[in-house]
């Protein structure tokens, strides 16, 4: 498997293991003010999505929807944002970010300036759901053939 030393995505797990596949991890990541931010992670380091194969894309954002339809059944999120940017870490990421009409910055996206204050309530109240989602998500998961 391809690493690049000092890839932090390489180096590094990226955040919180929930779940570890052959080819791919999914991560939470400490996001503040987005509890319920997640990154599927793709092990070999490869900077774009079409540097993997037809098969590996398909594993891939197979698993990207698993996590968002894991993140839906058990959240309902305003909107589910994917994202995979990789300008900052030209290693192959998505990110899976549960978005709700309350959190700081919603309609617009996470990185952009905070429209509203914090809800600490809100936000607590989806991190305690969060155990239960990740082991839908790691039942889902390993039921597959990745």
């Amino acid at each position: 498997m391809k690493r690049v030393e000092g890839c932090p995505l390489c180096d590094e797990t990226g955040g919180r293991l929930v779940h570890d596949a052959a080819k791919f991890r999914v991560i939470h990541a400490a996001e503040a003010g987005f509890p319920a931010f997640y990154r599927v992670v793709w092990k070999e380091h490869v900077a774009e999505w079409s540097d993997l194969s037809s098969a590996d894309r398909s594993l891939c954002m197979e698993a990207v929807a698993i996590v968002e339809q894991c993140l839906r059944d058990a959240l309902a999120p305003a909107k589910i944002n994917l994202a995979a940017l990789g300008n900052m870490v030209p290693h192959l990421h998505w990110h899976v970010i549960a978005r709700f009409d309350w959190d700081t910055r919603f309609p617009a996206p996470v990185w952009a300036p905070a429209q509203r204050e914090r809800d600490a309530a809100r936000e607590a109240a989806v991190e305690a759901a969060l155990p239960a989602v990740e082991r839908d998500m790691v039942q889902r998961l390993s039921s597959r053939s990745f």
